[in-house]
C-alpha cells in the first residue's frame, strides 16, 4: 500500500473562495440549470460495473501510479510532470502575480501545483475521460495556466483559442475538434458565444474561469451544467481526499500513464490566410521545448518575467512551461498596463512579439521629438553616435551577415577589423556618455534588464538595431506553431542582428528550391525546411494538409523563404556562419504582371520607420506596379502638416490630398534602397485589429482580409 499523498488547500485563500460546495446542492441561473455532483457518486462505482480509467502524468502523480501496479517514472514524460520538480525545487517561492483580475492573485509553486492536480480531479469528477477534447477559449491569466495543465493532467486533449475570436470562429474550431465541453473566461464571453452555441453543438458542460454564474443569461432552452473555477477546485480536493483515504477507494480504478507520444493539445492556427488548422502538439513536442529553451534564455531562480501575450498561443505557451521549470516568478499583465508595469515590475525579461518591441520604440521616439529642442538634439546624436559604435563593433566581432559564398581575404579582413576597431574606440567615449545621460533613463522606464525575447513575427531591423545601441539585449527566435513553436534563436554569445539565430538542439534546417526541391548552398535564397523532435504530430483530420507540409523523410515545409550564412573563417561574418536568416511568407510574395517577384515583408519594414505611416499592406498582385494600403498616423500627419505649413500652427484639418502627399512623400523616402517603388495609395481610417478580424490574434496582419475588405477601392486604385 502507498503512503497517501498529503492534501494541501492553503492556496484557496489565494482565489477568494469562501464556502465549499454542497455535493446535494443544485441551483438554477438565468442561463442554465446548474449541476453539482457529489463527488464520491460520480467517481467511485459500483463493485459490478466496470473499472474506469484513471490516466496519469507518470512522475506528477507517481506514488500513486506504482502503488496500484503501473510502472512510474523518476523523470518527466509529459508536460504536468515538471509541476511536481517545480514544487520540490521551489515550495514557497512565488511562481506567478495576477494583479488584474478578480480576484488578484498570488501562487507559490507549491500552490500551484495543488490547484492544477485538484482542477484535473474535479474534472475526472464531473465525467472528463481520458482522450476527450475540452475546449478552452480564455485569455492570459493564473487560471488558464491551471485549466490547461489541469486538463493535460487528467490525460484529456485540449483545444485552445482566445476570447476575442469571432464566435463563429470559436464554434468552427469546437466543433471541427469533437469537444465535449467548454472552459470560457467569464460570464461575459459566455453570454455572447451561448445562443450560437446552445443552437449548433451539444455541450456536456461549461466552466467559467472567473466570475460567478449569477452573471449568465438565459439563451435557449438547453440544460447544461455550469461549474465555476472554484467549484471544480473544492470537487477535486474533496475527490482527493475520499481517494487517498482508503485503499478500497482507489483500487476501484485501472491505472493508465499518460505517454510521451500521446497528443496534448490541439492549436488552431491564427494564419494571415485562409482557414484555421488543428495542430495536434504530443507532450514530447513540448517537452522538447522545455529542456532545450535555456540555451537561449539562461533563466535564473527568482527572475522576473512579464507576460502579456495570449496563453494559448504556442510561442508563449511554451516559453511559460519552460520558465516555471527554472523556479522565476510570472507577472501577468495587459497592453493597457505594460507600459506602468515596466517600469513597475522592472522584468528581467519580456517575451513578446515585434509588435510590443516596435510600439517601446515609437513611444521613446515619440518622447524623444516632443522634448525641447536642446534635449531632442542631444539625444538624436548620441543615437546616432551609439548605432555607428555598435555597427562597428559588429564587424570587428565578425558578427555581420553575408551571403558571400567565397571569404575576404586575410589581408582586406585585417584592414577591415583595424578600421573598424579605430572608430569603434573613438565612439566608445560618446557612447558611454549616452549610456550615463539617456539611456539609463530609458532603461529604468522599461526594466528588460536580462533580455527581450522577440518571436511571432519579423522584428524591423531598425528596431532591432535601436535596442541594440541603447543597450536593450533584444533576442529574435523563429518557430512555427506546427514546430511547438521554436526552431532557431539568438543566443546571447552570438546575437547576429537582422537574423533568428542558430538552430536550438536537436533541429536541423535546410534551403532548397522551391520548385525542384534541390538542397541549395549556404547563401542562397530558397524555402526554409525542418526537421526535429518539436515537429507536430500532423493536423488534426486532415492527412492531405498534413501531407503537404511534412514529407516521409520528418521534413517541414515552413512556407517561409530564407538563407543560411555560410561559414567563413576570416571576415565580417566569421562569427555568423550558420546562423538564418528569414525573408518573408513565399505565398505572400507578389507577382507583378511583369513578371518580376516582389516580397512586401521588406518593402513595409522600410515604410513603417516613418512616424506618419500607423499600419501597411503592400500590394499588387497581377499589376503592373506595386501599391499600398495605408493607415495614416493622423497626430503624426497633424504635425508634418503644420512643420511643412500646409495648414495653420492652430488647425489640424489637414485634407485628404495633403495626407496623400505627406505619405508619398514618406514612402519615397524610407523605401529609396528598394528596387520596387510603391505607387497608388489607398488610405483607410480604421487601424488593422483583431476585433475587426484583419490582425491575427498575435497581432500579424490578415493580408487576405485587407484585400477582400478594400477590393473595390484597390480596384480603383489601378484604374
Amino acid at each position: 500500500m502507498s503512503p497517501p499523498i498529503p492534501i494541501s488547500s492553503s492556496y484557496a485563500s489565494t482565489f477568494s473562495y469562501s464556502a465549499h460546495v454542497s455535493p446535494s446542492v443544485f441551483a438554477r441561473s438565468n442561463f442554465t440549470r446548474i449541476y453539482l455532483h457529489p463527488p464520491v457518486l460520480c467517481q467511485f462505482q459500483s463493485k459490478t460495473e466496470k473499472p474506469l480509467t484513471r490516466r496519469c502524468a507518470p512522475f506528477l502523480e507517481s506514488s500513486l501510479l506504482s502503488g496500484n501496479g503501473v510502472v512510474a517514472s523518476d523523470e518527466w514524460k509529459t508536460v504536468p510532470d515538471i509541476w511536481r520538480s517545480s514544487a520540490e525545487k521551489y515550495g514557497d517561492k512565488i511562481a506567478l502575480v495576477d494583479p488584474y483580475h478578480d480576484p488578484p492573485s498570488t501562487m507559490t509553486y507549491k500552490q500551484l501545483e495543488d490547484a492544477i492536480l485538484d482542477f484535473a480531479e474535479g474534472l475526472r469528477v464531473i465525467g472528463v475521460r481520458p482522450s476527450e477534447k475540452l475546449a478552452l477559449f480564455a485569455d492570459n491569466s493564473c487560471r488558464w495556466l491551471v485549466a490547461d495543465q489541469g486538463m493535460m493532467a487528467c490525460g484529456a486533449i485540449n483545444v485552445v483559442r482566445g476570447s476575442r475570436s469571432s464566435t463563429e470562429e470559436l464554434l468552427q474550431i469546437y466543433n471541427h475538434s469533437e469537444s465535449v465541453a467548454l472552459a470560457v473566461d467569464n460570464p461575459e464571453m459566455c453570454n455572447r458565444i451561448a445562443k450560437l452555441f446552445s443552437l449548433k453543438n451539444s455541450m456536456r458542460f461549461i466552466i467559467l474561469l472567473w466570475g460567478e454564474k449569477s452573471g449568465l443569461v438565459s439563451e435557449g432552452e438547453k440544460e447544461v451544467p455550469v461549474y465555476t473555477f472554484m467549484e471544480l477546485i473544492h470537487l477535486g480536493q474533496e475527490s482527493r481526499r475520499v481517494l487517498f483515504d482508503s485503499l478500497d477507494n482507489r483500487k476501484q480504478y485501472m491505472y493508465e500513464a499518460i505517454k510521451s507520444d500521446d497528443i496534448a493539445t490541439l492549436v488552431y492556427t491564427s494564419g494571415t490566410t485562409g482557414n484555421p488548422k488543428g495542430v495536434m502538439l504530443t507532450h514530447q513536442n513540448l517537452l522538447h521545448q522545455i529542456r532545450n529553451l535555456g540555451d537561449i534564455v539562461p533563466a535564473e531562480v527568482g527572475d522576473r518575467f512579464l507576460s502579456m501575450l495570449p496563453s494559448w498561443h504556442a510561442y508563449e505557451r511554451a516559453s511559460e512551461y519552460f520558465i516555471f521549470s527554472c523556479g522565476v516568478e510570472q507577472v501577468y499583465t495587459t497592453v493597457r498596463k505594460l507600459k506602468d508595469d515596466l517600469r513597475r515590475y522592472q522584468p528581467h525579461y519580456l517575451i513578446s512579439v515585434p509588435l510590443v518591441y516596435e510600439t517601446l520604440y515609437s513611444g521613446i521616439q515619440k518622447q524623444i521629438s516632443t522634448s525641447s529642442l536642446v534635449r531632442k538634439l542631444v539625444a538624436l546624436t548620441f543615437l546616432r553616435a551609439s548605432m555607428r559604435y555598435m555597427e562597428c563593433r559588429r564587424i570587428y566581432e565578425g558578427k555581420c551577415l553575408t551571403k558571400d559564398q567565397k571569404p575576404p581575404s586575410y589581408l582586406q579582413s585585417m584592414l577591415d577589423w583595424l578600421w573598424a576597431r579605430i572608430i569603434a574606440t573613438i565612439l566608445f567615449p560618446v557612447h558611454l556618455l549616452a549610456k550615463k545621460l539617456v539611456y539609463s533613463k530609458i532603461h529604468s522606464a522599461i526594466g528588460i534588464s536580462k533580455a527581450g525575447i522577440s518571436g511571432g513575427g519579423s522584428l524591423s531591423s531598425h528596431v532591432d538595431r535601436f535596442f541594440e545601441a541603447i543597450g536593450v539585449t533584444v533576442q529574435n527566435g523563429y518557430g512555427l506553431t506546427e514546430t511547438s513553436p521554436v526552431i532557431a534563436a539568438r543566443r546571447l554569445s552570438c546575437n547576429v542582428i537582422g537574423s533568428v539565430g542558430h538552430p536550438i538542439k536537436h533541429t536541423e534546417f535546410k534551403i532548397v528550391d522551391s520548385e525542384t526541391d534541390e538542397v541549395l548552398p549556404p547563401g542562397t535564397k530558397g524555402i526554409l525546411k525542418v526537421r526535429g523532435p518539436q515537429l507536430m504530430k500532423g493536423y488534426y483530420k486532415n492527412p492531405s494538409a498534413t501531407n503537404q507540409v511534412l514529407d516521409r523523410d520528418g521534413w517541414l515545409n515552413t512556407g517561409d523563404i530564407g538563407w543560411i550564412v555560410p561559414h567563413h573563417s576570416t571576415g565580417r561574418s566569421r562569427n555568423s556562419s550558420g546562423v538564418i536568416v528569414v525573408d518573408g511568407r513565399a505565398k505572400d510574395t507578389i507577382v507583378l504582371s511583369t513578371g518580376e517577384n516582389v516580397e512586401p515583408g521588406e518593402i513595409e519594414e522600410a515604410a513603417m520607420r516613418s512616424s506618419l505611416i500607423h499600419q501597411i499592406v503592400v500590394i499588387g498582385q497581377d499589376k503592373r506596379r506595386l501599391g499600398a494600403v495605408i493607415v495614416p498616423n493622423i497626430e503624426e500627419v497633424i504635425k508634418a502638416a503644420r512643420e511643412s505649413s500646409i495648414i495653420d500652427p492652430n488647425s489640424s484639418d489637414v485634407g485628404q490630398e495633403n495626407v496623400t502627399s505627406l505619405i508619398c512623400k514618406e514612402l519615397r523616402t524610407w523605401t529609396s534602397e528598394s528596387p520596387f517603388q510603391i505607387g497608388p495609395v489607398l488610405l483607410v481610417n480604421d487601424p488593422f485589429t483583431i476585433d475587426n478580424g484583419l490582425m491575427t490574434p498575435t497581432m500579424k496582419i490578415r493580408r487576405d482580409k485587407v484585400a477582400v475588405q478594400y477590393r473595390d477601392q484597390i480596384e480603383n486604385l489601378y484604374k
